[in-house]
């Protein structure tokens, strides 16, 4: 098994060679320099964002400033500000964050990270709390698809995905060196210092450096009921909250020409964390803990050849490892110290051919190797191995977008001790359309069709008693039809947008954990069926009551009826799955002004149950999240200051998002940037 995972390794490595050696050929080519190219498939972004409402699948971005004006520290809490998401947040800075589009769960969310999927073999769900706000550019999520042809075999391969694009080194002319400085500070014990450096080494060559550190103690006090609201309660502080994480990229940037660049990227990250307890009646203790740490380095180049013809050729490799320590565990050991080691090689290639200006397709292949070993001499040390390749195809004119593609999944999977998890061999389609049905106006209706699967996770089929090798893909099936309009009125109303989309999803083999023979013992099967509608609504108003007055409306509404129909005799039949709300929704308004900026945000979720049944035990109450912030650039010389400050969750209220968990109450923030 060694010999053949070194010959694949050495096979992925060499087609990576091959691929990177074709394009540097080609380069030697001639190339008529008199000839004008034009770049395919640019994304060019703008404070409107028409490219968002002329999808043909609902896609959402924010931008930087968009960002920036948001209450946000975590990554995660700016995508609860997405409509039709659910972020899963086990309270306080250090709990764990995960997302979940349309209720099809976590494992069904792409990430990607500078358009390089992000991936985690063992449980399938990316803890989104790790990634830095302060170093986004942007932000976007797309369900089912975007209409985006030159990007990897992986970003076809799922329900949906959340992008997040990172900041680039940026100068004008003569500049040869940015620095940027920033310290947050806030309730809770809250320590938060950043630096970025940017230097151009050449015309071509730029790097960019940065880092952060956090700390919180999260001893945030709630109040702990005993019966109702209304009852019998008390007042007590999280314990076991801490958390320390340190974070450190760098980026090699060469513009080569005006049409061939190489990126490359090196990431670090590392983290330490306790993890409370659900909150019961008179025990707090809590002692268990867990440390993280990532390393990545990925590279990309692309090269247009001509006006037809463009290339792209991506490498990475990833390691991770996970601790987990609980010293009061009831074994003869007296504690469980397990420790998780995952790691990935991965390559892809993407081509794109211009047939006509409006007619365009695209190919791309991607190949990774995943293993998974822990601290147990009988664990299955599973080793997969993943070949994806989609093609796809896009018509666009003036008032009609249409694409669609094809994705080809190869999948072998191996094991050291025991059986091994089930080879799949699937094709999946998917096809979209997007008509402007009035020439005078904005307005467009959109369609899209999807179906795909995810495999399971090496925990669904190899974790001690739970897991099962024989459980098969959780198939998915998208619908979507809506519609979108923006208009520009006058100077006083300069832009409105309305999106609205209806959906219904149908996911087949859900893979759910039933008990075996007693409550501690349980098994993983193919047995959920779900059915997911619902709608989607976002909307945007910007007004200018005077040139020097911005103010800047926006909000989102959900509706959500996600129900499971896995057993007409069970006792969850027909009932809303677990953490989804029927409701929900957020609002934002920004104040943008000379003297300081103001901005005030709101989030809402509706009723939810913690578990299948829905019963009035497992019923969690709604919450709003108000929050409020004041903020302002000054220019001092060559310097550039933002001082910005924050109160959040204005209520105080401690609700929760998952039982038990309850999320910090009021609390104060505050942040000093410089920038050189």
């Amino acid at each position: 098994m060694e010999r053949m995972h070194f010959i694949i390794k050495l096979a992925l490595f060499a087609i990576y060679c091959f691929l990177f050696s074709c394009s540097m050929w080609a380069q030697k080519q001639k190339v008529d320099t008199t000839h004008i190219y034009s770049i395919p498939e640019i994304i060019v972004s703008n404070p409107y964002q028409t490219k968002e409402l002329r999808s043909a699948t609902p896609t959402q971005t924010f931008s930087r400033n968009e960002l920036q004006r948001m209450q946000a520290l975590q990554l995660s809490d700016a995508v609860k500000h997405f409509a039709g998401v659910t972020v899963k947040d086990y309270g306080g800075i250090g709990g764990l964050k995960t997302v979940s589009l349309r209720s099809l769960g976590a494992e069904h969310t792409a990430i990607g990270y500078d358009g390089i999927a992000v991936s985690n073999s063992q449980t399938g769900q990316i803890d989104i709390g790790r990634f830095s706000l302060e170093n986004v550019d942007q932000l976007s999520l797309s369900n089912g698809q975007n209409d985006y042809l030159f990007q990897s075999a992986r970003f076809f391969a799922s329900a949906g995905l959340l992008n997040i694009q990172t900041l680039a080194p940026q100068f004008k002319d003569k500049e040869k060196l940015h620095a940027t400085g920033m310290i947050k500070a806030g309730s809770w014990g809250l320590i938060n210092p950043a630096l970025w450096l940017n230097m151009k080494l050449s015309k071509k060559w730029s790097i960019g450096i940065n880092g952060e550190w956090m700390s919180a103690d999260g001893h945030y006090p709630y109040t702990l009921y005993y019966s109702d609201e209304n009852g019998l309660s008390s007042k007590e502080k999280r314990n076991n909250t801490e958390i320390k994480s340190g974070r450190v990229e760098a980026g090699l940037y060469g513009q080569l020409t005006d049409k061939e660049e190489l990126r490359i990227k090196a990431y670090y990250y590392e983290s330490s964390r306790g993890l409370p307890n659900a909150t019961t009646y008179y025990y707090d203790y809590a002692s268990q803990h867990l440390w993280d740490k990532n390393v990545f380095v990925q590279a990309r180049y692309k090269k247009e050849f001509s006006p037809k013809w463009v290339f792209e050729t991506s490498g990475k490799w990833n390691w991770n490892y996970q601790r987990y320590l609980d010293p009061d565990y009831k074994n003869t050991e007296q504690k469980q110290d397990s420790r998780y080691y995952q790691q990935e090689y991965y390559v892809s290639a993407i081509a794109l051919y211009r047939v006509l200006p409006n007619l365009s397709f695209s190919g791309t292949t991607d190949g990774s190797i995943q293993t998974l070993d822990i601290n147990s001499n009988n664990f299955a040390k599973p080793l997969r191995y993943s070949w994806l390749t989609a093609v796809a195809g896009k018509y666009v004119n003036h008032w009609l977008t249409l694409s669609a593609s094809g994705l080809f999944t190869f999948v072998n999977e191996h094991t050291k001790n025991g059986s091994s998890g089930k080879n799949h061999r699937r094709v999946t389609p998917f096809a979209s359309a997007s008509f402007k049905p009035f020439g005078s106006e904005e307005f467009r209706v959109r369609l899209f069709y999807k179906e795909i699967f995810r495999l399971p996770t090496f925990n669904d089929l190899y974790y001690g008693q739970i897991g099962n090798t024989a459980l098969h893909p959780e198939k998915v099936y998208q619908y979507n039809i809506g519609i979108t309009y923006s208009k520009s009125i006058n100077r006083l109303l300069p832009y409105f947008s309305l999106t609205a989309d209806a959906y219904y999803n149908r996911v087949n083999d859900k893979i759910i954990a039933t008990p075996t023979k007693n409550l501690f013992i349980w098994s993983m099967v193919n047995l959920g069926k779900v059915d997911i509608k619902g709608i989607d609504v976002t909307g945007n108003v910007q007004l200018q009551p005077c040139e020097k007055l911005r103010i800047n409306l926006s909000g989102n509404y959900t509706y959500q009826r996600a129900l499971d129909v896995t057993d007409k005799e069970g006792k969850t039949y027909k009932h809303q799955i677990a953490y989804t709300p029927r409701v929900s929704g957020s609002g934002q308004i920004a104040i943008e002004t000379p003297w300081i900026n103001f901005s005030y945000s709101m989030l809402y979720a509706g009723k939810r149950y913690c578990l299948g049944q829905n019963i009035s035990e497992n019923r969690l109450p709604s919450y709003t999240d108000l929050s409020l912030s004041a903020y302002r650039d000054f220019n001092i010389r060559k310097l550039r200051l933002t001082a910005n400050v924050e109160v959040l969750n204005l209520l105080n209220k401690n609700y929760e998002i998952v039982k038990n968990f309850p999320m910090p109450g009021r609390s104060v923030r505050g942040t000093l940037k410089i920038s050189y």
